[in-house]
Formats: structure tokens, C-alpha cells, sequence
């Protein structure tokens, strides 16, 4: 389980990005890896998943 912290997320799109926060890496995280509702600035946990453009957070639960 990687943690982070959500650094932006759009509702109405569905889609955002959350900064891991040991390496500061960004990764892309769509509503449909989500577990819990987020917001921005929300600490997370995740889990990594390959996507189509690289790494995608899935699994994303509030911590």
C-alpha cells in the first residue's frame, strides 16, 4: 500500500491525481479505482495499477 496525499480531483470528470509521498511521483486515478470518495488534500492510501499512459492509483481509500 502506497500513501499519499490527493492533489487534485475533478467531480464532475471523474478523474484526478494524487502525490505519493515518499518519492513526491504524481499518478492519475480515475472514479473507478476509487474505494472512498476523495477530495483534494485528502491523505490516501493506494495500490498501483498499469495503465494506458503509465502507473494509475486504484484501490484509493481515505486514511
Amino acid at each position: 500500500m502506497n500513501k499519499g496525499t490527493v492533489k487534485f480531483f475533478n467531480d464532475s470528470k471523474g478523474f484526478g491525481f494524487i502525490k505519493e509521498a515518499d518519492s513526491g511521483q504524481e499518478y492519475f486515478v480515475h472514479v473507478t479505482g476509487l474505494v472512498h470518495e476523495i477530495r483534494e488534500n485528502d491523505e490516501v492510501t493506494f495500490d498501483l495499477q498499469e495503465g494506458k499512459r503509465g502507473l494509475n492509483a486504484v484501490n484509493v481509500k481515505r486514511a
